[in-house]
């Protein structure tokens, strides 16, 4: 596994690698250990989760408190997404600023965001089946989130706005300023 640390601290992108043959192809998803070794963090996930979406969706940008705050790995198993993590932990020497990688089956990456960051994406293919490896059990009341086109971030989410897709939570999310994570 290749770990590539991203601007945004404690945020890293792993690729695996891939062993090909005629048959097809192997490679080791994730390696609890290994994470560990090389990022310094904790590896250690409770709870899978895996969405459906089509072009233009945007989810996002969500995050779980307090005691519920959870880090994620994600991972595109079909079709393509832009997927960014949003430094919300104000004691970060990288607060308030946001990273995006592209994930998809072709490049097989993944993208860990740790507790305190919010999380989001946005569909660049016809439809996309997102997973999440989350290391905490989700909680309702523990959510919280910031509006996806907010000025102050001013994040580029690979999309026309005119094409973007949200759910009516999305919709109605505090700006950043107002600090609702």
């Amino acid at each position: 596994m290749n770990f590539i640390e991203t601007p945004l601290k404690d945020c890293w992108i792993l690729e695996p690698r891939i062993f090909e043959d005629d048959r097809g192809y192997f490679y080791e998803k994730y390696n609890e250990r290994e994470f560990e070794q090389h990022t310094g963090l904790n590896g250690h996930f409770v709870q899978d989760n895996v969405s459906k979406s089509s072009y233009g969706v945007l989810r996002g940008i969500h995050l779980q408190k307090g005691e519920h705050a959870q880090a994620k790995l994600v991972s595109c198993l079909e079709g393509k997404v832009f997927d960014i993590a949003v430094d919300l932990r104000p004691e970060s020497p990288t607060f308030g600023k946001w990273y995006g990688v592209e994930l998809s089956p072709e490049n097989k990456r993944q993208f860990y965001i740790p507790r305190g960051f919010g999380h989001g994406f946005s569909v660049l293919s016809e439809t996309a089946v997102f997973a999440y490896k989350c290391d905490n059990f989700y909680h309702k009341q523990s959510e919280g989130g910031v509006l996806w086109n907010d000025p102050e971030l001013n994040i580029n989410w690979k999309l026309p706005a005119s094409d973007v897709i949200l759910s009516e939570k999305d919709k109605i999310q505090a700006a950043f300023a107002q600090k609702n994570y």
